[in-house]
C-alpha cells in the first residue's frame, strides 16, 4: 500500500497559487491513475487506485496547509501504510520555477506542511517530492505568506505544467521502484 498526499489550501481563492502545487500535481496523478478523488476521508479528499501491482492512496487534506499532517497520518494509519510507503508532494521556495528535487526523508525545512506531518507521524523518514516556487519575486512582495499565497503569473505557467508533468512521472516510478531509483533518475 503506498499513500501519495498533495499538499495545498483548499477553496477556490487558492487554486493555481504557488502554496499549491501538491494539490496540482497530485490532481494530475490522479488523472494519470484515472482515480477521481470522489470521498471525503479524515478532512480530506481521497481516492484509491492500482499502479505497478501496487494499491495507491491519493490524498489532498481538506483543513489549511498547517494541519495537512492530521489527514494523512490518520489515513495512513486506517490503511496500514508504513513512514517509507508515503510520498509528500510539496511546494518548495527554496527551488527555482520548475527544477523538482526528491529526498528519502529529512527536516521540514520551514515548511509547515512538513512540520505538521512530522508531528503527527513522529517522524521525519518519509519520502518528499520538493517543487520548486522559485523566490524572484518575493523580494518585491515583502512578506512570505503574500507570495507563496499568490498565483503563478501567465508566462510562468508552461514551467508550471512541465514541473506537475515531470512530479507525477516521478510519482509513478517511485510507486514501482522506490525512492533510490527515483532519486537518481529524477533529482
Amino acid at each position: 500500500m503506498k499513500l501519495i498526499a498533495g499538499l495545498g489550501n483548499p477553496g477556490a481563492k487558492y487554486t493555481h497559487t504557488r502554496h499549491n502545487l501538491g494539490f496540482m500535481a497530485v490532481e494530475l496523478l490522479a488523472s494519470k491513475m484515472d482515480a477521481p478523488f470522489t470521498r471525503i476521508q479524515n478532512e480530506a479528499k481521497f481516492a484509491r487506485g492500482r499502479y505497478g501491482g501496487s494499491t495507491v492512496i491519493l490524498v489532498k487534506p481538506q483543513g489549511y496547509m498547517n494541519t495537512s499532517g492530521r489527514s494523512i497520518a490518520a489515513i495512513a494509519r486506517k490503511n496500514g501504510c508504513a513512514i517509507k510507503d508515503i510520498l509528500v508532494l510539496v511546494d518548495d521556495r527554496h527551488l527555482p520555477l520548475g527544477k523538482i528535487r526528491l529526498r528519502a526523508e529529512g527536516s521540514a525545512g520551514g515548511h509547515n506542511g512538513l512540520k505538521s506531518i512530522n508531528a503527527c507521524l513522529g517522524s521525519d523518514g518519509y519520502p518528499r517530492l520538493r517543487m520548486g516556487m522559485g523566490s524572484e519575486l518575493m523580494a518585491q512582495m515583502n512578506e512570505l505568506s503574500a507570495y507563496v499565497l499568490s498565483r503563478f503569473r501567465s508566462e510562468e505557467m508552461e514551467q508550471v505544467a512541465k514541473m506537475t508533468e515531470e512530479t507525477a512521472q516521478a510519482a509513478l516510478y517511485w510507486i514501482k521502484n522506490g525512492v533510490e531509483q527515483t532519486m537518481n533518475r529524477y533529482n
